[in-house]
């Protein structure tokens, strides 16, 4: 195949093992690579791309045979023999190619018709395939037609084959414009959404070993998932390894925050917009959705959708399409929804909160993630890994974390779970000035509620122990040893009171 920027050869790059996506690509002179078209299959590479024709010529037996002899080739074809026309046809038929005679009026034969006409085309639609006609060709008007921004020349009476010829070069270059325009587009809108690098779910507890073992088995699948959890529980990571481990882990992942998006922005973040759509829409703009196209969606906060945006969006969940604001077209969509949220959607939905068939839509398959709190021995897992990461980021020889600040860190609830454990040990890598993190450095302090429930707890020694046995338990995924070592007794003392 044929750059269709500089006319030397260029390739097709597979992305998949079952050929979902492919790039066309330029490995220009100097060496660097100048991706410029992307297709959602590589078939459209195989076949003609049938759109839909415009000619417009002041005669009619013209009008006549060029209909005859294209609409087998196209999807649709209009004619006008009236130029004024032109506009209407260019908003309302939305040609891909026009067939433009370059002479209206009786005896004129300087084709300065044609372009003034070709100028109005270019400015309803840049990318447009405009294909010149006269009966008075010469070399020098053909020329000035290409300058003009016509794409091809054909002169009166002309041969069928190269007509046929002519328009399947310009549905060609029709089609690898609008996958240019759609690959600007979509490149923009995702900004740094995209997967950058392997996610990492840190965790040996049994809900966390639980948890990696469905996403092995659900990644493979389109079904849409629902993932619930408190806030900072890593419902992202969970999110980011279900597209990884997924045959659309080469196409984008794109991530929406809907509870920090303002209702009035819904729409035009999620589909996109068209150029003039509202006050400041200088050009047209691709939405997440589009941009997510063949990869994965990831909708953050679902839970915060109000009723009018959850219509919206259960809309384009069912029929896999949307329309961008101010735009009148349909855009199909190859998207897998995950979706998350720390509310109670069963709830919601018996208050009337939420929409019953949205949320049968978005949870063909759940996924619960533990508070922190349960998940025992991860909590030092955890922290470890953050250590590593933010010794090396602030240049620190901390090696590891002391047995002090250890019990610290396991007997907090960490309400904040994952997220406060995070920057609880980065601020300590911070703080501390030896190799070892000690307690101090953690500055872990109980919040009110939980002074408020140390207060209220019975001063019966025997459920004192209990709770405290329970809790250890708890915290240790079932280990005796672990739970022993975090009551600070021996195995032997911990079966009796197990048994008593």
């Amino acid at each position: 195949m044929y750059c269709l920027l500089c006319g030397t050869l260029v390739g097709v790059r597979k992305r998949t093992k079952n050929v979902r996506n492919c790039t066309l690509f330029h490995i220009q002179p100097n060496g660097s690579l100048y991706i410029f078209a992307m297709f959602n299959n590589v078939n459209i590479l195989k076949s003609m791309y049938k759109g839909k024709v415009l000619i417009v010529d002041d005669n009619e037996d013209i009008l006549f045979s060029l209909n005859l002899l294209l609409k087998p080739h196209v999807e649709a074809v209009r004619v006008a023999t009236d130029p004024e026309k032109i506009e209407h046809f260019m908003k309302v038929f939305e040609p891909d190619v026009v067939f433009l005679d370059m002479n209206f009026t009786r005896d004129a034969v300087s084709g300065q018709e044609g372009f003034k006409y070709l100028e109005r085309i270019l400015k309803l639609d840049a990318d447009a395939v405009v294909i010149f006609m006269t009966a008075y060709s010469d070399t020098d008007k053909a020329v000035k037609a290409i300058k003009a921004g016509a794409t091809d020349f054909i002169a009166k009476p002309w041969n069928n084959d190269k007509v046929v010829t002519t328009l399947r070069s310009a549905m060609e270059l029709r089609c690898s414009r609008r996958e240019v325009l759609n690959l600007k587009e979509r490149v923009a809108a995702l900004g740094h959404c995209g997967c950058e690098e392997q996610p990492m779910l840190i965790g040996e507890s049994a809900a966390m070993q639980q948890i990696k073992a469905n996403i092995e088995r659900f990644a493979a699948t389109d079904a849409n998932i629902l993932i619930l959890g408190e806030n900072g529980t890593g419902k992202d990571v969970v999110a980011r390894m279900l597209h990884y481990c997924s045959n659309r882990c080469e196409s984008p992942f794109v991530t929406i925050d809907l509870g920090s998006l303002p209702e009035q922005l819904f729409e035009s973040e999620l589909f996109g917009y068209e150029k003039g759509a509202f006050t400041g829409a200088v050009a047209a703009k691709a939405g997440r959705m589009e941009a997510a196209s063949g990869g994965t969606l990831f909708l953050d906060e679902i839970g915060n959708l109000t009723p009018q945006t959850q219509a919206k969006l259960l809309t384009s969940i069912e029929k896999r399409e949307f329309t961008r604001v101010g735009g009148t077209k349909n855009k199909r969509i190859d998207v897998r929804f995950i979706c998350a949220t720390n509310a109670n959607l069963g709830r919601m939905v018996a208050e009337g909160d939420f929409r019953q068939d949205l949320l049968y839509r978005i949870n063909t398959i759940e996924i619960h993630i533990p508070p922190l709190r349960e998940r025992g021995d991860d909590i030092i897992l955890l922290a470890e890994y953050f250590l590593a990461k933010y010794s090396k980021k602030y240049s620190k020889d901390i090696r590891r974390i002391s047995r002090d600040s250890q019990q610290l860190l396991c007997k907090y609830d960490w309400p904040g779970n994952v997220r406060e454990l995070q920057h609880t040990v980065e601020r300590a890598v911070i703080m501390e000035e030896s190799n070892i993190l000690r307690p101090h450095s953690l500055m872990i302090v109980s919040t009110p509620e939980q002074q408020r429930a140390s207060e209220e707890l019975t001063m019966n020694l025997e459920e004192l122990e209990r709770d405290a046995i329970e809790r250890a338990m708890k915290r240790a995924d079932g280990n005796i040893t672990r739970a022993a070592e975090l009551l600070g007794i021996t195995r032997y003392a911990l079966y009796r009171k197990l048994g008593k």
